[in-house]
């Protein structure tokens, strides 16, 4: 069997005021076109799709796009999950009609997760779709004071599952957590996503999937196994932070045989606007070609940049982000600094400060044009030093 295990649509999200729909559009349509051309037997989609839980009118309408092509004109079945951005009950509402017409979704958690039955001629799949599994939700439905962390919420809807497999079929797992190897705590891959918990809570161990044939994960936004290669993140179809600069979004094709054994194939997503930095002074990243990816830039500047923004989008017109490299005292510590200099004067002060931000003493020409300066700006205030 064959299907396509994708994640983390985040439709509706925005990025530093800017709303990333028509980005995920374009991507989402290579996504459609790969469906089309390889004719998987499921699609897989391990939550957030959308990036919050009530999500604007664009992004609604892109997913019922999205999701009739696949199942109503190409007449390929959906099974999808709620993430933790998504809103359970908005996601579940009309499952049931859904389902007739091949689009399965679990919003919410229930205590008896019914699988999902595929087959392919070496015969049956079942897809145990887990949304989800907020350890307060988990620890209401199956009643179990013990569950206090995502770990043992996900072990108990795992040993659930298990006691009721079926033997001599295939098995795949969906589901939405922070796996690593064994629920040790580790960095996130996206400065996009939020934390699931707080206090290291959030983790959970790959040692509770096994049994299945494949795990599709989704939550981290870069795509990797955890553990071993049966157990797998997708990734974001597209960069949602500038902590993703480096990832190489796409999607998995994976292959199941008659033994369930697994195949991963790993294609890529071409955006329409990357999302890169740029570093650089003023002058020179006035010189660079026009482009619209979303940049962030780091001025190299040392001296302050007037309008900084408005000449960066002259270049650059989907910019998001300007920054200096340079420290600036506020008021109070500007008032410290003096207090701590005591009777140095202006100019003592300044050779302080300046070594101080620097790293180094002022040389003679710097302390020259100082002195210029503010002799007169004094002289304009009446005053002579």
């Amino acid at each position: 069997m064959k299907f396509f295990h994708t994640a983390d649509w985040h439709l509706g999200k925005l990025v530093q005021g800017i709303y990333m729909t028509e980005g995920q559009r374009y991507v989402l349509d290579q996504f459609v076109e790969a469906v089309e051309e390889e004719k998987p037997d499921a699609v897989v989609i391990a939550g957030d799709l959308y990036d919050r839980a009530v999500p604007p009118t664009e992004a609604i309408a892109l997913l019922d796009e999205v999701l009739g092509k696949i199942t109503m004109e190409l007449g390929i079945p959906v099974l999808a999950i709620g993430g933790n951005h998504d809103s359970p009950g908005r996601l579940h509402f009309g499952s049931g009609l859904m389902r007739v017409n091949g689009y399965h979704i679990a919003g919410q958690m229930t205590k008896v997760i019914e699988p999902v039955v595929l087959s392919d001629d070496y015969g049956e799949v079942h897809f145990h779709l887990v949304p989800f599994a907020d350890p307060s939700v988990v620890k209401h439905l199956h009643e179990d004071e013990t569950i206090v962390n995502h770990n043992d919420a996900m072990k108990k809807v795992t040993a659930t599952i298990r006691e009721q497999m079926a033997e001599g079929v295939r098995h795949v797992f969906v589901g939405h957590a922070f796996v690593t190897p064994h629920g040790e705590s580790e960095n996130n891959t996206s400065d996009s996503e939020r934390p699931l918990a707080i206090g290291g809570a959030e983790y959970v161990s790959a040692h509770l999937f096994e049994g299945f044939n494949y795990t599709a994960l989704g939550h981290l936004h870069q795509a990797h196994y955890v553990l071993n290669e049966t157990v797998r993140f997708a990734g974001s179809p597209m960069k949602y932070s500038i902590s993703e600069e480096h990832h190489n979004k796409g999607f998995l094709i994976i292959e199941l045989d008659a033994a369930g054994q697994v195949s991963v194939e790993k294609r890529e997503l071409k955006p329409k606007h990357d999302m890169r930095t740029v570093v650089g002074t003023m002058e020179d990243i006035l010189l660079h070609p026009v482009s619209e990816d979303y940049v962030f830039v780091k001025l190299l500047d040392e001296t302050p940049v007037l309008f900084p923004m408005e000449k960066v989008r002259s270049v650059y017109p989907n910019a998001m982000h300007v920054e200096r490299k340079v420290l600036m005292l506020t008021a109070n510590a500007v008032d410290e600094q003096r207090m701590e200099h005591g009777k140095h004067d202006d100019l003592a002060l300044f050779k302080a400060f300046y070594e101080e931000m620097k790293g180094e003493a002022a040389d003679v020409e710097t302390e020259t044009l100082f002195s210029e300066v503010l002799h007169e700006v004094m002289h304009k205030e009446g005053t002579q030093l």
